[in-house]
């Protein structure tokens, strides 16, 4: 029989063993790697085809940032208020894009996008993952090529179950800022957190509203993951730089940028015109809210506890980037600032002849 002694010394082993958690083993996959989860494995099959294949060698190109807009266009037709009618309000992160590319494609927001998919579907077909996922992946992935880029989450598991999403739920560049605004906040986004999903905007590009000047950055920066789209949406625009000004354009500062008329007035919008001027002067968090908000963009639909986390697969961006500034021949009179609460960031401007973007070659 124990003593009381050798009693109380198991039962404060046994109360410090469970207060201590286990270290859980990571998976090891056929090609070496190692995972959280060996379910995760097949994504770096997934990785190395479409880094070399798709992405070029891992740049931060066209591709990826079509793929980046990909993931938003398929997750953000998603409507409770639809669904609580009665309707069919969208499957979220689901990957209906591309299993209904014939009906989606349809809707004037999705113009533009049948090039990225129809060079994706391939993949996700080589590889057996359902659409949804390899959307989110390849976002994902595009991202991670991308200079000074945060590491964005990736929650595998999405069925290829879908059907196609209503037209009509996804934000045009020609809409209100008002009506954005109300159009995410059904899909379940607050004011801020269409800001910070407009970070994605720092390796953006245009391609079909003026499809005289296909590829044609938001900033001066098109490869670099920083703030300077913030910076030069909130500069006087004082010309065209395709072959006049198209529906969802609006002036540029300077050859070559492309500015979108809903980023012009949600700048300016006093419910987010202070979050758009957050994202210039404090860098970590424009990282960190860009990978929340991206996080719960790619599981919309879905019941995040029903996926495996497979984060651990994308690749770490490295690099570093500069401190905001202003692009050459300009100065700080040349901002529109629209916080009326705090004032604008002391920038200051490169030297040299006025900025102008080279046009980008969509072949290479």
């Amino acid at each position: 029989m124990f003593s009381k002694t050798l009693l109380s010394l198991v039962v404060l082993a046994a109360s410090v063993a469970a207060a201590v958690p286990s270290v859980s083993k990571r998976a090891t996959c056929s090609n070496g790697k190692t995972t959280a989860n060996d379910a995760c494995c097949v994504w770096f099959d997934v990785l190395d085809d479409i880094q070399a294949n798709l992405f070029h060698g891992g740049e931060c190109g066209e591709d990826a940032h079509e793929s980046l807009r990909l993931t938003f266009h398929d997750a953000i037709a998603f409507s409770p208020s639809l669904t609580a009618s009665g309707q069919f309000g969208g499957g979220g992160a689901d990957g209906s894009i591309m299993a209904h590319t014939a009906d989606e494609i349809g809707d004037p927001a999705n113009l533009g996008l049948d090039d990225i998919i129809e060079a994706q579907r391939p993949f996700a077909i080589k590889h057996n993952v359902s659409f949804g996922d390899f959307i989110q992946f390849a976002g994902a992935v595009g991202v991670s090529n991308c200079n000074g880029a945060p590491q964005i989450a990736f929650l595998a598991g999405r069925s290829n179950d879908s059907q196609p999403a209503p037209h009509g739920l996804i934000p045009l560049p020609t809409d209100s800022s008002s009506a954005i605004l109300a159009r995410v906040k059904d899909a379940g986004f607050s004011a801020v957190e269409l800001v910070w999903l407009l970070i994605s905007h720092t390796v953006g590009a245009q391609d079909k509203v003026d499809d005289s000047i296909p590829g044609a950055p938001f900033d001066s920066t098109p490869s670099d993951f920083d703030a300077q789209f913030f910076v030069e949406t909130m500069i006087n625009g004082t010309l065209v730089p395709g072959n006049g000004l198209h529906d969802g354009e609006v002036l540029s500062p300077y050859p070559g940028e492309f500015r979108l008329q809903s980023d012009f007035a949600i700048a300016r919008d006093p419910n987010t015109s202070c979050e758009w001027q957050k994202m210039i002067s404090n860098r970590a968090n424009m990282l960190a809210r860009f990978q929340q908000v991206m996080k719960k963009l790619s599981t919309l639909g879905f019941d995040q506890s029903t996926l495996t986390d497979c984060s651990d697969v994308i690749p770490v961006p490295t690099g570093t980037v500069r401190d905001p500034f202003l692009p050459a021949g300009k100065s700080m009179s040349d901002i529109e600032a629209a916080c009326s609460s705090t004032p604008f960031p002391t920038l200051s401007a490169d030297s040299g002849p006025v900025t102008t973007i080279p046009a980008v070659n969509l072949d290479s």
